[in-house]
């Protein structure tokens, strides 16, 4: 008798090292018809789910005498620790030397120029159909509010063309010379 149970002592010892190899999912249905997922067949009409294994990936090491980095505070964090206003970034953070970022940020500046010179044409055409607050009627229009529904179309794209020119003004104006 103890011989025996001595040899079921290791196959216990597996079982219970990997409980999650032993763990099943039963999809079962409720008296109303709702599907359940449970541990054990308990129910109408259970069946063995067929679920393949989860991939587990371990996180990187990290080098000898390397800190993990706190993380970042939220917005509604009040009194977080802060850097200090001297502090810098380290010392293996790129820098880009001054011709590249002056070579950038004229690159930008002629980005932004152009879509400034699109937004001021297609608010001039916007204009121009609407007309002072009365565009012509188009043919389409024969109901009334048709034509109401894209006089204010009309005026939604005016205000959009208009706030689209400040922000590409207020980006360009920000760009350093």
């Amino acid at each position: 008798m103890k011989l025996a149970s001595l040899l079921s002592l290791p196959a216990l010892a597996v079982s219970l090292a990997s409980p999650a190899a032993l763990a099943q999912v039963y999809r079962c249905e409720s008296d109303t018809g709702v599907p359940i997922y449970q541990g054990s067949p308990s129910g109408k009409n259970c069946r063995q789910l067929d679920m393949a294994p989860l991939t587990t990936i371990p996180a990187p090491k990290l080098p000898a005498g390397a800190a993990a980095k706190p993380a970042a505070p939220s917005a509604g964090q009040q009194g977080a620790a802060r850097p200090a206003a001297g502090a810098t970034g380290p010392a293996d953070f790129p820098r880009v030397d001054p011709g590249t970022q002056r070579a950038r940020d004229g690159e930008r500046r002629s980005i932004l120029e152009t879509e400034l010179a699109r937004e001021e044409g297609r608010l001039d055409s916007l204009r121009r159909e609407y007309n002072n607050g009365e565009p012509e009627r188009l043919g389409s229009e024969r109901n009334y509010q048709k034509y109401l529904d894209r006089v204010e179309r009309l005026k939604e794209d005016i205000a959009r063309s208009e706030a689209n020119i400040a922000s590409l003004r207020r980006e360009l104006a920000a760009i350093r010379e």
